[in-house]
């Protein structure tokens, strides 16, 4: 049996394909079953959807996301998808990590140094209007996400969604 030489354009196909299958469906999911990693699959989502921002905005984004009240602060790993409600505290750096620390149930330390990028994702998630801000790793993972809340009618909360769109528009090219 031959070994094929995965190329870019193999990939890039197979990632289009698991999105087709399920377009509103978990990003990580859709990159395992296609054999990619979740940014690739943000990268081919459509225009507008994902936008990106370099690895150097990571203290201005987190600074502007400690303004939103409550949000879902999300670490989804291969054996868990972690969910934790509250305020996003400040950051300081120090000793090699961000650390993160307040009157909040978010708290904990940081590797800062190994994100990459940072891209703010809206998309639809099993029907609905999904809005959040991915902290991208080199391995093209997700390091954690920060997701705008939902009222009890499972709306978008209107300020919080006013602004995540401003952010996010701030990095548009």
């Amino acid at each position: 049996m031959s070994l094929a030489v995965q190329t870019d354009g193999d990939r890039r196909e197979r990632a289009l394909a698991a999105l087709a299958a399920k377009p509103d469906g978990v990003v990580e999911a859709i990159a395992a079953s296609a054999e990619v990693t979740p940014a690739e699959i943000l990268d081919i989502l459509p225009e507008g959807a994902a936008v990106a921002a370099a690895r150097e905005a990571f203290a201005d984004i987190w600074t502007e996301m400690t303004t939103w009240g409550e949000v879902l602060f999300i670490v989804h790993t291969d054996d868990i998808v972690l969910e934790a409600e509250g305020s996003l505290p400040q950051g300081s750096e120090g000793h090699g990590w961000f650390n993160i620390h307040g009157d909040s149930p978010i708290g904990g330390h940081i590797r800062k140094e190994n994100c990459a990028s940072i891209t703010f994702v809206d998309r639809p998630f099993h029907g609905r209007r999904s809005c959040s801000v991915w902290f991208m790793n080199e391995k093209g993972a997700p390091m954690f996400k920060v997701f705008v809340r939902r009222d009890d009618q499972r709306e978008l909360i209107a300020d919080q969604l006013a602004r995540f769109e401003a952010l996010r528009d701030s990095y548009r090219t």
